[in-house]
């Protein structure tokens, strides 16, 4: 005789509580019955809103009662993250990253993807100031990584035409070409605040692999500032980042193992010893 366990949601009324059996029968075969009462939560997930994470960002809307579970974004996004019904608030999210300058790649990955299977609820807005945030990630590939999920048509919009170029001249160094196009663009760009320094930073980075000393007239270039606000920014970086003013007009930069490739450590997986390469000698000859 074999036994089923048939699981009961706690909102459906049970006379005893206790285990219920039974038995029945099909074609012939005595099947026992055996009813448990299941504990499973049929409260909707909820969203915290108003309350800080570990970092002290903010996030989501604010539980309707104390009684009901809350999630932050990123255990929304790690429990059901192809749930439609947390679009909203992963797009409410993306806004608050706007407001408040913070970043969450995986949210607005989540969000990307969500739209994949839910088209008609795409907001091209969105996804810009998606896109517009992982510009300003750079050098990390997260604009490729959201690029990849927003589909070819969407992409052939204007806004989107613009940032992709706006990509290909960061990923090149072709600063100042970015920042005419970005000039050209400013509508586009000012609606999330703190993307010309996020760049500035990104291009101060840059100029810290390629040179060992940079003329002011490249980094002027580099960063899109010049005269008084120059000098401020060069002063700014000599006392944080060890940056050296000489004369000339150049600037001499921090040492490290990409502008000075003699720094660079070369592991013991990646060094063959002596006596290994002398072995081979008499097979060359």
């Amino acid at each position: 005789m074999n036994s089923c366990i048939v699981v009961v949601p706690t909102d459906t009324v049970i006379a005893e509580p206790t285990n219920v059996t039974g038995s029945t029968s099909h074609h012939g075969i005595e099947v026992a019955l055996e009813f448990k009462l299941v504990e499973h939560p049929t409260e909707p997930l909820k969203l915290r809103t108003g309350e800080e994470d570990s970092g002290g960002r903010k996030m989501g809307r604010e539980a309707a009662g104390q009684s009901q579970m809350s999630y932050t974004v990123e255990q929304l996004v790690a429990v059901n993250p192809y749930n439609p019904d947390i679009l909203p608030d992963l797009e409410n999210y993306v806004n608050e990253q706007v407001s408040s300058q913070t970043y969450s790649l995986d949210a607005n990955l989540c969000l990307l993807r969500l739209y994949q299977f839910e088209p008609e609820r795409m907001s091209t807005q969105i996804v810009a100031r998606i896109l517009i945030k992982a510009l300003m990630a750079m050098p990390a590939p997260d604009f490729s990584l959201c690029l990849f999920l927003i589909p070819e048509r969407v992409q052939m919009d204007e806004q989107f035409k613009t940032l992709i170029v706006l990509s290909h001249y960061l990923e090149t160094a072709k600063f100042r070409q970015f920042w005419d196009e970005a000039a050209k663009n400013r509508h586009i760009l000012e609606v999330v605040p703190g993307f010309e320094q996020a760049i500035q930073e990104y291009a101060v980075h840059v100029l810290s692999l390629t040179y060992q000393k940079v003329p002011r007239s490249v980094v002027a270039e580099a960063i899109n500032v010049e005269g008084v606000s120059l000098d401020k920014f060069i002063e700014q970086h000599v006392a944080k980042s060890g940056w050296v003013v000489e004369g000339k007009g150049e600037v001499s930069l921090p040492r490290n193992e990409f502008n000075h490739p003699e720094l660079k450590r070369t592991s013991s997986a990646q060094s063959i010893p002596l006596d290994r390469i002398t072995r081979i000698f008499p097979l060359l000859g």
